[in-house]
């Protein structure tokens, strides 16, 4: 609980308490590389290992994961995650080029390659009804207790075909949120089975290219996409509806 101010429109102030959203500094390790710092709520982290690690291509299922452990330090948490020997190389090769994202000329580029690697396609799915969609969107307030309480974090929902709300994870970040998620479903054993995501932030190109590897065949946003979102669904075949609201919502119609 924090103690803040408020102020009313006829001027007069009075203190109240609120409650606020946790946010640590989390980074992340792999096979004793250190690979990211990340903002983040602490809670449902190996959930989040777990879809970062897909997110990033170092695993490609939940079994390549050995271990996850979490440590307090003095700034902030500190995730330890062991992958099986068989992806030691991939956590090498990825750290390698990440160590070197502020160098310039032939490593700058080769850093702008691996800003944008390709996307494999995701699996054909039939298009969701619109009215599952806008049945998720009134339900999706009731699956955010934290929210609910903080008014100042994301979630991101599996959603079924139909429109119930299975599955929710939330964070302080959207891409959190989204990890989480796709982490959770992973270690769950659970698939998307003819559903969609649903995401309660804007679209940028780094969440169409999570739904991408997590083989996501629709992806829904309550606000609008960044240029390079659209262009990144396109490429991966990625259905891509946004700006989806209790009233309206717009749909790309050059994707599926």
């Amino acid at each position: 609980m924090e103690t803040l101010v408020c102020v009313r429109a006829d001027g007069s102030r009075v203190a109240v308490e609120r409650p606020v959203a946790l946010e640590r500094p989390l980074a992340i390790e792999f096979n004793g590389l250190g690979y990211a710092v990340v903002m983040a709520t602490p809670a449902d982290l190996a959930d989040f290992a777990t879809g970062f690690a897909l997110s990033e291509r170092l695993i490609g299922r939940a079994d390549e994961i050995v271990d996850i452990d979490c440590h307090p330090a003095d700034a902030g948490l500190v995730l330890r995650v062991t992958l099986a020997p068989s992806r030691a190389a991939a956590v090498v090769e990825r750290v390698r080029h990440r160590v070197s994202e502020s160098s310039c000329g032939l490593c700058g580029i080769e850093n702008l390659e691996q800003a944008i690697r390709p996307l494999r396609r995701v699996p054909a799915a039939p298009a969701p009804a619109e009215t599952a969609i806008f049945a998720a969107l009134e339900a999706l307030r009731d699956h955010q207790p934290l929210n609910r309480v903080t008014g100042a974090v994301h979630a991101a929902a599996l959603v079924s075909a139909v429109g119930a709300v299975r599955l929710v994870r939330e964070d302080v970040g959207r891409h959190t949120a989204f990890d989480k998620l796709i982490g959770a479903m992973l270690r769950k054993g659970l698939r998307w089975e003819g559903g969609f995501a649903l995401l309660s932030s804007r679209c940028s190109y780094e969440l169409v290219e999570k739904a991408a590897l997590a083989d996501c065949p629709t992806l829904v946003t309550i606000s609008a996409p960044t240029s390079l979102a659209i262009v990144r669904a396109r490429d991966a075949g990625l259905r891509l509806i946004v700006l989806a609201r209790s009233d309206a919502m717009l749909l790309l119609p050059d994707t599926p």
